[in-house]
């Protein structure tokens, strides 16, 4: 894992004391299901067990989590305590001054052996794309699903199968959003996943991409909340699916649904923990924070959803499902049996060309 992020800057971190706050109620913002759910076995039930006078209060606006906090600092009004946001958007909202420039010499808890925070966070996460404002969590990918018994013989593999709708007929579900989507346009046309960015810089990249997600199109559903791909699913609306792979793993695993994983050219990601700016009860949060982001508490979270550790420390420490009792790291997106062909996701060029592509994005799918 350490390997994956390598091109990212690193950043420094020391140990918190965990003392000097009240006890007040926290709002937290996350994705819901199965994610929040990890969460609040992971990080906000144990931490409510140990600070008794705190309750943590989920909302699950995450997937609007960018323009409503951009609608809060910009009012004033700031009513959440900490955010759970993708890097793309953190980046974002960091330098759109949103955020809370995080310390990590006084925020975080080093490892076990003692190793600070700067050098225990996968290199480079704690400063991605040159900010300041984000702490991550997890990695965790945006791969593919697909219904195991809507084909007779071969099953899809590969990215060209999703695009593919004569081998494989049938509708797709993929989210409403440029990013991940042209790029594995890009790849399935024949562009080599090294080259993606280079090719999508160029005005004819980005029409090559959207010419080859033309020849999908009209056999596509648009999801917009983690919750809605698997549930796609499972319901024989689509026959392949974009998911969150811990999203996919609760509907195999879990739910036993007849899914397989198409881990080809899965998009690599961080999801992690932002501060707004004017956060009114600064002590308590960085209290919470130090706490859920140390070593235990990072590797806890994969007992409940495969999704891998931000930490190296926490690595070695993942180890079986809490309720199923089986091995949770054959199921994360790091394992190399699932890692064959990985696309890195370039948080610092979407950040640069987020606005256009969306709004490029938004007037294709109306046409």
């Amino acid at each position: 894992m350490k390997h994956a992020f390598k091109p990212l800057a690193a950043a420094a971190a020391l140990a918190l004391t965990a003392g000097g706050a009240h006890a007040q109620n926290l709002t937290i913002v996350s994705w819901g299901g199965a994610y929040t759910a990890s969460q609040q076995n992971a990080y906000h039930d144990p931490y409510m067990a140990a600070n008794p006078g705190v309750k943590i209060i989920s909302d699950d606006s995450a997937a609007e989590g960018l323009a409503k906090l951009r609608a809060q600092v910009e009012s004033g009004k700031v009513t959440w305590d900490i955010v759970d946001m993708v890097a793309a958007d953190a980046i974002v909202a960091c330098d759109e001054g949103l955020l809370e420039p995080v310390e990590p010499d006084s925020w975080l808890a080093a490892a076990p052996d003692g190793t600070p925070a700067s050098k225990d966070f996968i290199e480079g996460t704690l400063t991605i794309g040159g900010t300041n404002c984000f702490i991550p969590q997890i990695v965790y990918s945006t791969t593919f699903g697909y219904r195991t018994d809507a084909f007779k013989g071969r099953q899809p593999s590969t990215i060209a199968d999703v695009f593919d709708l004569k081998t494989f007929p049938g509708k797709r579900a993929l989210e409403k959003k440029p990013i991940a989507n042209l790029e594995w346009a890009l790849i399935a046309d024949g562009v080599p996943g090294k080259d993606v960015y280079k090719v999508l810089a160029t005005p004819e990249g980005v029409t090559r991409a959207f010419a080859k997600l033309d020849t999908i199109k009209d056999h596509v559903v648009w999801w917009t909340k983690g919750a809605q791909p698997p549930q796609l699913l499972a319901d024989g609306e689509v026959v392949i699916a974009s998911a969150y792979n811990g999203r996919l793993f609760s509907a195999i695993v879990e739910k036993k649904q007849p899914i397989a994983m198409l881990w080809d050219w899965q998009a690599f990601d961080l999801d992690g923990w932002v501060v707004p700016k004017g956060a009114k009860k600064l002590p308590a949060i960085k209290k919470y924070l130090h706490f859920a982001t140390d070593t235990q508490r990072l590797a806890d979270q994969a007992k409940f959803i495969s999704y891998g550790p931000a930490r190296n420390s926490s690595i070695a420490l993942v180890g079986k499902h809490a309720k199923l009792g089986i091995d949770m790291k054959p199921h994360m997106p790091t394992n190399p049996k699932n890692a064959k062909t990985i696309l890195i996701f370039d948080y610092v060029w979407w950040a640069d060309h987020r606005a256009e592509l969306d709004e490029r994005f938004n007037a294709w799918l109306a046409k």
